[in-house]
C-alpha cells in the first residue's frame, strides 16, 4: 500500500529531505542531518511537517458533558481558547491513545490526534458519544506545521505580523493567513517554546515558505522531533503509551484529575511497571525493545526509546521496568551485540527547555 502524501511533500523533495513511511504517511526524516536540525531547533527554531496527525471536531448541545465521559481530559477546568493533553483510554484504563484536547466555547471542541491511531479513534468516540452530538473528521481538511525553539516566538511575528507574546501556554488564539483561517496554538513537542498552526492545506506551502523565509528558521525532519521530544521526556504512543500500559504506569498520574466517570476511570492508576529515564554513560544508545536486568542479571524490563541525546553529550533511554524495581540506581541493557550500565534520571534529561517561558 502506497504512503499518504501531505500538502508539503514538494516543499520537502526540493529541499532534499530524506524520506521514509511512518505511520501510513510519507514524511520528511532529514534534511542537513538529524544532529544538526536538534541543535538548530535548541538554540534556534525548527519547522516541522506534522499534517499526518488527526483532527476531529466534536460539538452540539452536550458535547461538554459527553465528550467528558468518553476522555480522561479534565474538561470542568478548561477555559474557552485553552488546549489539555490528556488520554483515550480503554476500558481497562490503558491508553488508546494520546490527545490535546481544543476548547473553542461552552459545547464546541477540536481534537488532535495521532495519525497512526486517528481511524480507531474516531470509530471508539463515535461509539461513546450520543448521536445528537456532532463529531467530524477534518483530518483532511487541516493542514498542520510546528515551529519550535526559543526563536520560535520572533519567527511566528516576523511572519505574521501580529502580536503573540500575550499567548500563554497550552492556549491557542484563531487568526488569518492569506486570507484563509489560521488557529495558533502554543503547545510544543519538544521542551521549547513552539506554536502549532492548523490551516487549509492549499495555504500550507505558503505558509510553510513564508515561515522558513524568517530568520533563523530551518526545516527539521521526524528524526530530529523523536530526539528533541526523547531528551525532554515526552512519551511517544506505541512506546512508552500504549494497550498495555495506564496514564499512571507512564508517571502521568498527575494528569488524571477529572472527577467525570469516564471510559477506563476504574483502572487508570493500577500500576504493575513503572516507566524510567535512564542515561548511559557514552553515546552507545539502546534501542525499543532491548531487555533491562539489574547488574545481577535479573530481568527488570525493557527500553521503549533511546538514542544519542545531542544536547547531553550521551546515550539516553526511557523503559518500563518492573514496579518492584523502579527506584533502583544501576540497571543494565542488554543490546544485540552488548551490555551497557545504565543509570536512572530525574526525567526530563534535558531541563534547560523553554517551553514555559513567559513572553509578556
Amino acid at each position: 500500500m502506497s504512503e499518504l502524501r501531505t500538502p508539503l511533500i514538494g516543499r520537502h523533495i526540493a529541499l532534499g529531505a530524506k524520506m521514509a513511511p511512518f505511520a501510513g504517511w510519507l514524511m520528511p526524516i532529514q534534511y542537513e542531518g538529524i544532529v544538526l536540525e536538534h541543535e538548530h531547533t535548541r538554540k534556534h527554531a525548527g519547522l516541522f511537517d506534522t499534517c499526518h496527525m488527526g483532527e476531529f471536531r466534536i460539538e452540539g448541545p452536550g458535547a461538554d458533558a459527553a465528550l467528558a465521559r468518553a476522555l480522561s481530559h479534565n474538561l470542568a477546568t478548561l477555559k474557552a481558547d485553552r488546549c489539555r493533553y490528556g488520554f483515550l483510554l480503554n476500558a481497562r484504563g490503558s491508553v488508546l491513545d494520546d490527545c490535546i484536547v481544543y476548547r473553542f466555547g461552552p459545547d464546541n471542541f477540536m481534537l488532535v490526534v495521532n495519525a497512526a491511531c486517528a481511524a480507531g479513534d474516531f470509530a471508539a468516540l463515535r461509539e461513546r458519544l450520543p448521536q445528537f452530538v456532532s463529531l467530524t473528521d477534518i483530518s483532511e481538511d487541516t493542514a498542520k506545521i510546528d515551529l519550535q525553539g526559543p526563536e520560535s516566538h520572533a519567527a511566528l511575528e516576523q511572519t505574521l505580523e501580529k502580536n503573540f507574546s500575550d499567548l500563554p501556554y497550552f492556549s491557542f488564539r484563531q487568526s488569518s493567513f492569506n486570507d484563509a483561517p489560521l488557529l495558533v496554538s502554543r503547545t510544543g513537542y519538544t521542551g521549547e517554546l513552539g506554536y502549532e498552526f492548523y490551516l487549509p492545506p492549499d495555504k500550507a506551502e505558503c505558509l510553510w515558505s513564508a515561515l522558513l523565509a524568517a530568520d533563523s528558521v530551518k526545516p527539521a525532519g521526524l528524526g530530529a522531533r523523536d530526539t528533541l521530544r526523547l531528551e525532554a521526556g515526552l512519551p511517544l504512543y506505541g512506546h512508552e503509551l500504549d494497550e498495555n500500559h495506564t496514564p499512571a504506569e507512564a508517571g502521568l498520574a498527575g494528569l488524571l484529575t477529572s472527577e467525570v466517570d469516564h471510559v477506563g476511570r476504574t483502572g487508570v492508576t493500577k500500576v504493575r511497571e513503572r516507566l524510567v529515564g535512564l542515561r548511559l554513560s557514552n553515546r552507545r544508545a539502546a534501542r525499543n525493545g532491548d531487555a533491562v536486568a539489574l547488574p545481577d542479571g535479573t530481568p527488570a524490563g525493557h527500553v521503549t526509546s533511546g538514542s544519542f541525546a545531542p544536547s547531553l553529550g550521551c546515550a539516553v533511554a526511557l523503559a518500563y521496568v518492573d514496579a518492584a524495581h523502579a527506584n533502583k540506581k544501576n540497571f543494565v541493557i542488554k543490546t544485540a551485540r552488548n551490555e551497557l550500565a545504565a543509570v536512572r534520571t530525574n526525567l526530563p534529561f534535558y531541563t534547560q527547555g523553554t517551553a514555559r517561558v513567559k513572553l509578556t
